[in-house]
């Protein structure tokens, strides 16, 4: 057997985390098994559908690096690849389901579904369709269709069945078909609903294995209701859970980090972006893998059955970072680039080499690419400093002390910055302060910033003047 498995967002907006680890996911089993990865643009719900977010969808797995096999721009032999450009084939599925009486129209407005399911809570019942429409004769039928009133095509289940589907994480889930409601194919603007086309093409594009979310078994129960229908062989399912924040609530707008978008913009890294989501909720011994190692690491034979795992912003901060570790100058330089452009449009007047060579040496300091900004921004702009930060970083007594020191051989820099420091760290020693107390202050003055650039290094980006001056504003 030739494994297909998909990835079939909605362009309703941007990727969310759910998304991007069911693509992941997909990805990884797909190359691991040696199968075929599919994009498919789940584009039906007209009204939520964004303008553009089509193509983002594209280019943010562009971004990621995961490579389709088959879909829009790619092309491939059991397009098209928008559900927008399939609704024929719904149409001669929809007729068939006609044919075999699994359907029937059903014309009960959205206020009357209401009215019936406030009822249904009221009197302490599941709410559920009660099937009013199946009932109806076929003379009430021709007489409300004559009348153009509006209707839908629900799917008319039978209550004495029991599906069984295979889960890779679960194992055998069975779905009672009493505890479900006979569930709409169509909206009222004759379009096709979720449930409907998601099935349609998932069987004619052969697909294998089904990847998605925990929040879709409900529906794979009712899509196996449909394999049934058109007697077609159920493909395997793994339903992932659920990431949610460290309260334990499904993640949403209000949480950072909760789209693609959010990481990109904040300067993290596809590859620690895939590394976290790919193993977040499972133990692997190496926790730091390139795409390719997860491609060949992944045991897709021990799977977690639990239906929620945890985001960690900390986690994968500490992954972001351990990654930007591995870049190679020239590549850091070029991720960085754009990120320090914004913060400081003043850098696009330094040379690359010597911005390459500031980057390089703040490498370990940088959790993000967003943090470069804040890192360098001393060299363009005069940093804000008080007597207060000083004295909770080093305490009043010790703070006046080294303002004193560098105020007393702050001339020495005339004549060399060598002079100066020697000078200040040999009386600060006499005046039993450690090195880190008299060199923090003159770091915190020059930069803002207690810690960073090893203070040579400070004193050669910086003129002469720019140093005095700095050295002077607490004093």
């Amino acid at each position: 057997m030739t494994v297909r498995v998909r990835f079939a967002p909605s362009p309703t907006g941007f990727m969310h985390l759910g998304n991007v680890r069911a693509a992941i996911l997909n990805y990884l089993f797909a190359r691991q098994h040696k199968g075929t990865f599919i994009l498919r643009i789940e584009d039906t719900d007209v009204q939520r559908n964004l303008e553009e977010a089509e193509l983002r969808i594209t280019q943010d797995l562009q971004w990621l690096k995961l490579v389709y096999n088959e879909g829009p721009l790619v092309g491939g032999n059991f397009g098209p690849y928008l559900q927008s450009e399939r609704t024929d084939i719904y149409n001669t599925q929809l007729n068939d389901l006609v044919a075999l009486r699994k359907v029937y129209r059903c014309f009960c407005t959205a206020e009357i579904l209401e009215d019936k399911r406030k009822k249904q809570l009221a009197a302490g019942l599941p709410p559920r369709y009660d099937r009013t429409c199946a009932q109806l004769s076929a003379d009430k039928i021709k007489a409300k269709v004559s009348a153009n009133l509006p209707f839908i095509w629900r799917f008319s289940l039978n209550e004495s069945q029991i599906f069984e589907i295979h889960d890779l994480a679960k194992g055998k889930v069975t779905f009672d078909m009493k505890n479900f409601s006979d569930f709409a194919i169509t909206r009222p603007d004759g379009s096709f609903t979720f449930i409907f086309v998601n099935f349609v093409d998932d069987w004619f594009m052969k697909i294998t294995h089904i990847i998605r979310g925990e929040d879709h078994l409900s529906n794979t129960g009712m899509q196996a209701a449909l394999y049934d229908a058109f007697a077609v062989k159920l493909p395997t399912f793994w339903h992932l859970p659920l990431i949610c924040n460290q309260a334990g609530e499904k993640l949403s707008k209000r949480d950072f980090g909760f789209s693609l978008e959010d990481l990109k913009a904040a300067g993290f890294l596809p590859e620690a972006i895939i590394n976290y989501l790919a193993t977040i909720g499972a133990s692997f011994e190496q926790e730091i893998q390139s795409l390719t190692e997860l491609t060949k690491n992944f045991n897709f034979n021990h799977i977690t059955s639990t239906s929620a795992i945890k985001y960690d912003l900390d986690k994968l901060t500490w992954m972001n970072h351990k990654w930007i570790g591995l870049l190679s100058p020239e590549e850091l330089y070029n991720r960085v680039l754009p990120f320090l452009h914004r913060a400081c449009p003043e850098s696009t007047k330094i040379s690359h080499e010597k911005l390459q060579e500031l980057i390089t040496k703040l490498r370990s300091d940088l959790r993000s690419l967003c943090d470069i900004g804040p890192l360098l921004e001393f060299l363009f702009r005069e940093p804000i400093v008080s007597r207060e930060k000083l004295n909770e970083t080093f305490g009043p007594e010790k703070t006046n002390l080294a303002l004193e020191i560098i105020h007393e051989h702050k001339n020495l820099l005339e004549q060399s910055t060598d002079s100066f420091l020697e000078s200040i760290k040999s009386v600060a020693q006499q005046r039993n302060l450690k090195t880190k107390e008299i060199l923090g202050p003159v770091r915190y003055l020059l930069t803002g910033k207690c810690e960073g650039f090893g203070i040579h290094d400070l004193f050669g980006m910086l003129e002469k003047d720019v140093i005095k001056k700095r050295l002077e504003k607490l004093i």
